[in-house]
């Protein structure tokens, strides 16, 4: 029941961020976005430490220190994984997440 929950939870964080994301990206497309290296950067974020996939991606200190601090909660890691595999460098937070 509690494995359900923090999936659902998880989906819906993706979803609603999701969509903000991709309407602020008019002039490029997700697809040119999403390349080799931030796949890694993606797979990096979710299965070592959130923050390592910005650092991979040259993001600035603060958004990687910020992504490594939120990574203690553990669901976490889902929203670094998406955030590193479309290296989004605006966001929430004076762009830290």
């Amino acid at each position: 029941m509690k494995a359900s929950l923090v999936l659902l939870f998880t989906a819906l964080i993706l979803v609603s961020n999701a969509g903000m994301s991709f309407a602020k990206a008019k002039k490029e497309s997700l697809s040119d976005r999403i390349t080799p290296k931030t796949v890694v950067a993606g797979a990096l974020s979710l299965l070592v430490w959130p923050g390592i996939g910005q650092a991979v991606n040259e993001n600035k200190g603060e958004k990687v220190l910020t992504h490594a601090v939120l990574g203690l909660t553990g669901v976490y890691r889902f929203w670094s994984c998406y955030d590193a595999v479309v290296d989004r460098k605006d966001g929430y937070w004076h762009g830290r997440i």
